[in-house]
């Protein structure tokens, strides 16, 4: 029975049975009042997106893009994937925002506010890719638990914001400082305030690279809630777990960042390949750091039809983690030949690329086309599912779109 439905003939007892409290003054509750705990909230006007977007979750909220939603150069705000650990945060006030630097490894204390971040340091702007570690877990066998991407759970924004590796100079980091660790101001699932949802980190190397920004801006707005404001660390080419939203402090470590998400499982893959539903200790999990290369075909849709004798114009978006891609190729003949197609160079490093292709069918009747980037190592994505891993991260497999010739 449908929510609404159910809370017309509910009775008070009843509703309370479904909430798993009493409803403590439900005797004097309104007729026909339906209490909070049964109005569904509506995510894309929450969080001003496409309602093409598929939920994945709602407790925290999960939302995914399809891949014909992501066809633009720079992704909007309406088709941007949200990757949540815990409770947006309430109530944010900027003009009281602050940053704090602590640490094993920082000289001194520091903390500044969200104002003298923006006036004390210069300000860049690049376009970086974001990608949930998990994205593609769908597709894992035997299933690994954790939302089930498909393709949507990356985006590619223009981020505008201060270097954090000028901001740590000015703190001054000691000479054993190995790593960073961010603390948010998201709430934990329990609402516990000893808790945290996510606190996850970088080595200083990835801390001090160029690109790695204090963001307080996406597509020349503020960033909107949901994706992290005021300000929020953006860590390209790396899982989006790396870049911390909401952020309030960052410790500067002598050692990996033991947080919550840093240890165990998570955001980690075997160091070696195991066989599928295999166990594997923890200190046989390495942490994930540069993403693979990947390829997503954003036009035309899949199940897309076209007259014999016409071609198909196709194009889509191609990233390596820290690399560049320097090849792209499409596949009609199920991966038995491969076709070269012009490749972009990126708008500046971490930045997707973009392809286009024209293709010509030879006869009447069902194809795929299956995309496929190679990265400036000479790694190609597999044309099948990758090594199987616990937590089904780093599915990099050819995509593809179902096209009909009549």
């Amino acid at each position: 029975m449908k929510r609404r439905n159910f809370v017309k003939k509910a009775t008070i007892g009843t509703m309370a049975s479904v909430i798993g409290a009493d409803i403590v003054f439900g005797s004097v509750m309104p007729e026909g009042y339906k209490p909070l705990a049964f109005q569904d909230p509506d995510p894309f006007k929450m969080f001003d997106k496409d309602k093409g977007m598929v939920v994945l979750n709602d407790k925290p909220w999960n939302i995914e893009a399809k891949a014909h939603l992501l066809d633009d150069k720079i992704t909007p705000n309406k088709f941007m994937f949200i990757r949540n650990n815990g409770l947006i945060p309430e109530n944010i006030d900027a003009n009281s925002w602050t940053l704090t630097f602590d640490g094993e490894s920082v000289r001194q204390e520091k903390t500044y506010s969200l104002s003298e971040l923006k006036t004390k340091f210069p300000q860049y702007t690049y376009q970086l890719t974001l990608e949930c570690g998990g994205n593609g877990r769908s597709e894992f066998d035997p299933p690994a638990k954790g939302n089930q991407w498909t393709i949507g759970a990356v985006s590619c924004a223009t981020w505008t914001g201060i270097r954090l590796k000028d901001v740590l100079e000015d703190v001054g980091i000691k000479d054993d400082a190995v790593y960073i660790g961010y603390h948010a101001a998201d709430v934990h699932l329990s609402r516990d305030p000893g808790k945290e949802p996510i606190s996850r980190g970088a080595p200083m190397v990835k801390a001090l690279q160029e690109e790695t920004l204090l963001a307080f801006k996406m597509n020349n707005k503020d960033i909107p809630l949901a994706h992290g404001y005021p300000l929020r660390l953006i860590a390209g080419g790396w899982p989006a777990s790396v870049s911390g939203k909401w952020i309030n402090r960052i410790s500067i470590r002598n050692k990996v960042h033991d947080g919550t998400k840093m240890t165990g499982d998570a955001y980690r893959v075997p160091c070696n390949p195991v066989a599928p539903g295999e166990k594997v200790k923890e200190e046989d999990m390495c942490i994930i750091e540069s993403m693979p290369v990947k390829s997503l075909i954003t036009y035309p849709k899949s199940g897309a039809m076209i007259n014999k004798g016409k071609k198909l114009d196709i194009r889509g978006h191609a990233w390596a983690g820290e690399l560049e891609v320097v090849k792209m190729e499409y596949s009609i003949d199920f991966g038995s030949t491969w076709q070269s197609c012009p490749i972009e160079k990126p708008a500046n490093r971490l930045a997707w690329q973009h392809f286009n292709a024209s293709i010509d069918f030879p006869k009447e009747g069902y194809y795929e086309v299956w995309a496929r980037a190679t990265d400036s190592n000479g790694i190609s994505q597999p044309m099948i599912l990758p090594g199987w891993n616990p937590k089904g991260y780093l599915n990099n497999a050819c995509h593809r779109i179902a096209v009909k010739v009549t």
